[in-house]
């Protein structure tokens, strides 16, 4: 019985032992056999790419409303956001200086009027005695002065009076533009002066778009563009979309129509100013959005970010090359479903490169693919 015990002992070892070998070459095998990898072999095409900038809303005219003189608020002819038209009453002042001012004119008119005609009468009355030589040409010419200094003491009067008037005209403020009223910070009874913003009215029919873009950006878009003076390139900007804080893109398309001559020292940017039509009034001066530039690109590959991983500040990709694959520094820009990338260097035609689980792999790693 022992040594039945000890042959079978012996067997089950073996059969271990043989059962373990087998499984490392196994898993040998397995450890030799490439892993499959998606790929794409690679095609020239064009593609359309946008930079995208975020920007601020103004309307075409956003004019501020100040009173023109000092007083109290007598009364308020509009309310927030009322659409109103140039020459439109919105505000009235009262100004008791204004009217005493307008008291005081009309009396110094009065009162200069007087002096002209005493003066006229003066110079008719001594005339002719002058002529008779009863008195002296020097006592004639003295009152024709006083005559002329009265008529210009009435041109004064006259021009205080015109003032005068015009400052009780200013007690009715009125709207200069067409436009929507925006804020009214002010109620009937306060006292105003020409510091206070009593409102504003903006002019929406158009709007402008206000975006930036830094030294360097600015130095590539305008290399890009054709023309040789900046007036020539940008009429040669294409048309430009606005897109809402609310993710709704503007129904239509906005022209760049300036950039300003000159790099903002504290941000080191230029300013860029988009116009857009505005007739339905669904823009207001105020808000944000981000404004999108398109760009042609010609003979560029597209390919899936995935596609590529990132070392450093650089943007590789692993080429295939025979059964095996390398590294390839590329040149990317980003695609606008932010998914892909358009390659402008690093690859060329007809090249395969993987097309996914980039991570797994290594320089000089074998691999098959489909």
């Amino acid at each position: 019985m022992k040594f039945s015990k000890i042959i079978v002992g012996t067997f089950c070892i073996w059969m271990a032992v043989s059962s373990c070998g087998k499984n490392k070459t196994a898993s040998n095998e397995e450890a030799a056999t490439p892993q499959t990898y998606p790929i794409i072999v690679l095609q020239e095409q064009d593609a359309q790419l946008e930079s995208v900038y975020p920007a601020t809303i103004r309307g075409q005219e956003d004019i501020e409303i100040r009173p023109r003189i000092d007083g109290f608020i007598e009364a308020i002819y509009v309310d927030e956001g009322s659409r109103v038209k140039k020459g439109q009453r919105l505000f009235r002042i009262n100004s008791p200086d204004a009217d005493s001012e307008l008291l005081n004119a009309r009396a110094a008119v009065v009162s200069a009027e007087a002096q002209v005609n005493t003066a006229k009468l003066n110079v008719d009355r001594m005339r002719p005695l002058a002529e008779q030589q009863i008195i002296g040409e020097v006592q004639l010419a003295t009152l024709e002065n006083s005559y002329q200094t009265a008529l210009a003491a009435q041109a004064q009067a006259q021009a205080s009076l015109y003032n005068a008037e015009a400052k009780v005209g200013w007690k009715e403020v009125t709207s200069p533009v067409d436009g929507l009223v925006g804020t009214i910070p002010y109620r009937i009874g306060s006292l105003v002066s020409s510091s206070n913003v009593l409102t504003t009215v903006a002019n929406t029919s158009n709007v402008f778009a206000y975006f930036s873009l830094n030294e360097k950006e600015l130095a590539a878009f305008l290399n890009d563009l054709q023309g040789n003076t900046q007036a020539q390139k940008i009429k040669n900007i294409p048309p430009v979309t606005l897109t809402l804080t609310t993710g709704t893109v503007y129904p239509y398309k906005g022209k760049v129509e300036t950039i300003s001559g000159l790099v903002n020292v504290s941000t080191g940017s230029a300013s860029f100013r988009a116009e857009f039509p505005n007739e339905e009034g669904m823009l207001r001066s105020g808000t944000s959005g981000r404004v999108s530039i398109p760009k042609e690109l010609e003979n560029v590959f597209v390919i899936p970010q995935k596609a590529t991983f990132a070392q450093q500040d650089k943007v590789l990709s692993y080429v295939v090359q025979g059964d095996s694959v390398v590294q390839r520094i590329i040149t990317v820009v980003p695609t606008p479903d932010g998914k892909s990338y358009a390659v402008t260097s690093g690859l060329n035609s007809g090249e395969k490169i993987v097309a996914d689980g980039v991570a797994t792999l290594s320089q000089g790693k074998k691999i098959q693919y489909n």
